[in-house]
């Protein structure tokens, strides 16, 4: 996730992750995490906004959104599926103000998301 967000133009705070975590610095793609939590919310994917080291927002808009991968690959995602979510990611957040593309993304979403069923949920 973190290599195709970075790929995609994001700057991921730690240069890097080791771990299922991570925390993305939004300042360059010139949206805040609040923007980027509401939409992707709208889209169908949950991420947290989260301040950045040094962040010069407040806390309640701040400059990065954190993500982690735990609840995706608990469903079954792999690489290719984490690295289109990435991608829808980005799209969403470059496209946040058209709500066209951020319509096609979501049936995107479903679209995946329907393919890997939450285990113990019918």
């Amino acid at each position: 996730l973190a290599r195709t967000l970075t790929g995609e133009g994001a700057r991921i705070v730690s240069g890097g992750t080791d771990n299922h975590l991570l925390l993305v610095d939004l300042t360059s793609l010139g949206c805040t995490g609040h923007e980027a939590e509401e939409v992707l919310n709208k889209v169908g994917i949950v991420v947290n906004k989260n301040a950045i080291p040094n962040d010069p927002l407040p806390p309640r808009v701040t400059s990065g959104l954190r993500l982690g991968t735990a609840a995706v690959s608990t469903r079954g995602f792999g690489v290719e599926e984490i690295q289109r979510i990435g991608k829808l990611i980005m799209r969403t957040i470059n496209h946040r103000q058209d709500q066209k593309v951020c319509s096609q993304i979501r049936e995107e979403v479903l679209e995946i998301t329907g393919q890997f069923p939450i285990p113990g949920f019918k």
